[in-house]
């Protein structure tokens, strides 16, 4: 099998009228700037060829090139790497006023998240996602969404857009698709893909045959052995868990997530002190807020290892009861 195999059972998962643009071994492979030029095109083609901004949310990751990093609604990620492309609205995640008000005849696209990885893992609404679809449809714009740290079952499906009645333009996959290796996928329906011509853009490493055969295999071993429907078993029993572990806990502000992508939101800004004790006691987390800890174990995390997390956790948090 080969790179147009792959194209196809990405399409496939994604839903019906998609089509494989690309394949790229940048690890964050997805350069914005292809995006936008892709969304040009398209406007282009739908008779608007001055559109150039791109809505994102504030607290969003996009990636750490010159381009996504503009993108990441992250302003003091932006400091060290000033001045960057200028094509960007920022909003807040699920202010359907603000969304309404950015989206106008200059943009081309809003960029989103369904599920903010890197912004402490908070969740967009429905309403907001479904006025973005409609804010788009009514206005010539293109509705993204980064699928990077979501896609492939992360969520419990397939892509996390899938718990929503929306379905975007344009979604994009990398990480979890090479199982290590570097590789990215873009996938856009047929109607926007049919913009981009041969030759419009290219990548030097993409659809690298080494890369697609373990994508190839990663994708054949989350069917095989059912790692979507794992995921959300999974992801339902350690969110239970660790509700019940922390009730009571002033320490605890809240637990979110979806699928095995999950976040303790905290009452004080203890989360990288909580991660380096964890880590002492075998466990990995991360700490994507001063207050927020988070939790990504594997699809393939047993019962047994997610009760063993959730001990590990009850029994730190319990300390900082008093801190609360």
């Amino acid at each position: 099998m080969d790179g147009f195999d792959l194209g196809g059972l990405l399409a496939s998962r994604a839903g019906e009228g998609t089509a494989l643009y690309g394949r790229y071994s940048n690890p964050r492979f997805v350069e914005v700037l292809r995006l936008i030029g892709f969304d040009r095109d398209w406007a282009r083609a739908q008779g608007s060829p001055d559109r150039s901004g791109v809505v994102v949310a504030l607290g969003s990751f996009h990636g750490r090139t010159f381009t996504t990093l503009a993108a990441t609604g992250q302003p003091h990620k932006h400091e060290p790497f000033a001045p960057l492309p200028a094509w960007f609205k920022y909003i807040s995640l699920n202010d359907e006023e603000a969304l309404d008000e950015a989206v106008g005849d200059d943009t081309t696209a809003v960029l989103l998240e369904v599920v903010q990885g890197e912004g402490g893992v908070r969740l967009a609404t429905p309403e907001f996602l479904t006025a973005a679809r409609k804010f788009c449809d009514e206005r010539g714009a293109a509705l993204i969404v980064d699928e990077v740290q979501t896609g492939l079952g992360r969520t419990g499906r397939w892509f996390a857009f899938q718990h929503y009645d929306v379905a975007p333009d344009i979604l994009t996959l990398a990480k979890a698709l090479g199982a290590g290796l570097p590789i990215g996928a873009c996938i856009a329906r047929e109607e926007v893909a049919d913009a981009f011509k041969p030759g419009d853009h290219a990548t030097t490493f993409g659809g690298g045959p080494v890369p697609c055969a373990a994508a190839l295999a990663v994708l054949d071993i989350i069917v095989s052995e059912d790692l979507v429907a794992r995921a959300a078993a999974a992801g339902e029993r350690l969110t239970d868990a660790l509700v019940r572990a922390t009730v009571g806990n002033p320490a605890v502000k809240e637990v979110r997530g979806l699928g095995l992508l999950i976040a303790i939101e905290l009452a004080g800004d203890w989360a990288a002190e909580i991660v380096g004790r964890a880590l002492q006691r075998g466990l990995i987390v991360n700490n994507v807020a001063p207050d927020a800890v988070r939790l990504a174990p594997p699809l393939i995390v047993s019962d047994e290892q997610i009760d063993t997390a959730v001990d590990i956790l009850a029994g730190l948090l319990s300390s900082y009861e008093g801190r609360a």
